[in-house]
């Protein structure tokens, strides 16, 4: 669990980052970067409790600063990580770290978006938010996984796609849809751990697959609380409300069949412990992968198929 002296510099930090954003808040980006650090000094500076927890409280704890990001989880969990680079067709995105591993002696491809934990590492990661040739790049080492056969395993944890210029006139939406579209033909099991912040299709982008696994306090959906109480409410100042209703916690996400598994965490967050958090986490991998070993591609694929058909779904009383 962090000391008091750690936490101290963490708040500094924090402080010492919104100063800067504050002075060049510019774009979009920039500003929901703003938003989002101060969400994280809220996080930091509200007390660790093993109690009951609402939506926003695992809203911020995921959003913690020191909550453990996809390079600490394949640290953690895999050895003889190769780091794969590029789209082969305009650039490397940072923001996505893509590579061939081994869990537990296995050959798997681990992707995932990866946060930077200060300035110089947020700009070079781009606050986590992708860029189109982010998601070709997951695609192009997915495919090269299908084609060797290798399981894929999936880390989430980003606010979403990153809105800028460049990257529309790039074909963010065009790159996001093609995902969609080619990932659920891929022949190999695909394992999806949402373990921070699922943030629309961002995060969908990456998340399509056979079984998904979702940290305690992570969170997953379709807009932020702070974004969905500005057009509900013109403001931000019903984020909480917003947090509430778009049931996006782990807790809500399995009871509507959304998510398969709710994996537990050390009980003040991931962030006080995360090599304790990676291990809670390392048997459910095992045993999903382990399972989904053992069907054929048919029936890999018409699963996954009839699985997604599932979440669209409803019932109309009558």
């Amino acid at each position: 669990m962090p000391d008091v002296h750690s936490q101290n510099a963490v708040i500094r930090e924090l402080e010492r980052q919104i100063a800067e954003l504050e002075k060049s808040a510019e774009t979009d980006a920039s500003r929901e970067e703003l938003d989002r650090l101060r969400a994280q000094l809220e996080a930091v500076q509200k007390p660790s409790s093993g109690g009951p927890k609402d939506a926003w409280d695992r809203v911020l704890l995921a959003r913690h600063p020191q909550r453990p990001y996809t390079l600490d989880y394949i640290h953690f969990l895999f050895t003889d990580f190769t780091e794969l680079h590029g789209d082969r067709r305009f650039g490397d995105d940072p923001s996505i770290v893509c590579g061939l591993a081994r869990f537990e002696g296995r050959p798997v491809m681990v992707i995932g978006q990866q946060k930077g934990r200060d300035t110089k590492q947020k700009l070079f990661r781009n606050f986590g938010m992708p860029k189109p040739e982010g998601y070709r790049k997951a695609l192009r080492v997915m495919q090269l996984a299908a084609k060797f056969r290798v399981p894929i395993i999936t880390m989430i944890d980003t606010p979403g796609a990153y809105p800028g210029i460049g990257a529309e006139e790039r074909g963010q939406a065009e790159a996001i849809a093609y995902n969609l579209k080619e990932i659920p033909k891929l022949p190999v099991p695909i394992l999806v751990i949402i373990h921070g912040e699922g943030g629309s299709g961002g995060a969908l982008a990456i998340a399509i697959g056979d079984r998904v696994l979702m940290s305690e306090n992570a969170v997953y959906s379709v807009i932020s609380p702070e974004s969905c109480s500005s057009i509900l409410w013109r403001d931000w100042d019903h984020k909480q409300d917003a947090a509430r209703g778009l049931k996006l916690t782990a807790q809500d996400l399995l009871g509507l069949g959304i998510v398969d598994a709710l994996v537990p965490e050390p009980p003040g967050g991931a962030h006080d412990d995360p090599a304790y958090a990676a291990e809670l986490l390392r048997p459910h991998i095992a045993t999903s992968l382990k399972e989904l070993s053992t069907l054929s591609e048919g029936d890999l694929i018409r699963r996954r198929h009839e699985k997604l058909r599932s979440l669209a779904t409803y019932v109309v009383e009558r």
